[in-house]
């Protein structure tokens, strides 16, 4: 497996770019699109709340003209305008900015805003994650984009060694069946090509919904006791357990619930694809191991069911 020097050093070359501050900069962007500008952008409108906190992250944030509603970490970010929300954008605001570089997030704004705004003359740099390893490389095309080049890769090592200590610890262990709970009514999860599902395999667990085959998915507990996880791990804000947590009380068919083994984190810490996800990934290995000791400790336990990964 390549060390996080050698994946920095993979990306770097990738770009092959100078993004010496006054240079003009180029990279690629998730539409397979060339986004050339003559020097680094210096007014930039993001479009997720993530883009936001990956901006930040990079020593980039006082670049930031405008965002979008719940665009609030770190502090800072709350005190940037907004252009509407990640769905729904106002095009005349955005326009009133001025800037020189718009960031947005195809899954999150939708596959045609991108186009819409190109058509206004703006230049458009589109992100689309879909694993851990996307999120060092976006660090570093971002501080391209914005001048900051060494400071993204500092930030993207650091994100990268603790990725690296946790897939070292945890990947090579027994597998668990692992249910993330991302809504209550409708029930609602994600399937094996979201990068939370990434997140699931570096811990040693196995997404019960992996093969489904759209992003997001509608399902119900009459599912989830069928495909029997043995552990829950629920997104709600701030960590705290959702007022309709015990409602899993009355299906204790389902290994997770009839081992206690349901938990709670913080959205903001897995679905924001920045470099707190390195938070929520250490929290949710530690939920899946306590899985994974809890049927090794039950008397008579049988070997652990083995799913396609």
């Amino acid at each position: 497996m390549a060390g996080p020097g050698r994946l920095l050093l993979a990306v770097v070359v990738l770009l092959a770019v100078d993004a010496a501050r006054g240079d003009p900069v180029t990279v690629v962007d998730a539409d397979g699109r060339t986004v050339a500008l003559a020097a680094p952008a210096r007014r930039i409108v993001s479009l997720s709340p993530h883009l936001t906190e990956q901006l930040f992250a990079i020593g980039a944030g006082a670049q930031i003209v405008a965002t979008v509603e719940w665009s609030d970490y770190p502090a800072g970010a709350r005190e940037i305008p907004r252009v509407g929300s990640s769905s729904a954008v106002n095009d005349e605001v955005l326009l009133r900015q001025d800037p020189d570089l718009v960031v947005l997030w195809r899954s999150g704004n939708g596959a045609q805003l991108a186009s819409r705004l190109r058509a206004l003359g703006l230049t458009v740099y589109v992100q689309e994650p879909r694993s851990i390893e996307d999120i060092p490389r976006e660090l570093i095309k971002l501080g391209v984009l914005t001048g900051h080049r060494q400071d993204a890769e500092a930030a993207a090592g650091r994100f990268t060694d603790k990725i690296t200590a946790l897939r070292d610890n945890y990947e090579s262990r027994a597998p668990v069946r692992v249910f993330q709970q991302i809504w209550n009514q409708p029930m609602i999860t994600l399937n094996g090509e979201h990068l939370m599902s990434d997140v699931i395999r570096l811990c040693g667990g196995h997404n019960i919904f992996a093969d489904a085959p759209a992003l997001v998915v509608n399902t119900s507990r009459e599912m989830v006791l069928i495909r029997d996880p043995e552990v829950i791990v629920i997104s709600e804000a701030d960590g705290a357990p959702p007022a309709w947590l015990g409602e899993w009380r009355q299906w204790p068919g389902i290994s997770a619930v009839a081992n206690g083994q349901i938990h709670v984190i913080d959205p903001d810490l897995l679905h924001r694809h920045g470099p707190r996800i390195a938070e929520g990934a250490a929290l949710m290995c530690d939920y899946i191991d306590r899985a994974r000791q809890a049927r090794s400790t039950e008397p008579g336990a049988p070997a652990p069911r083995t799913e396609p990964q």
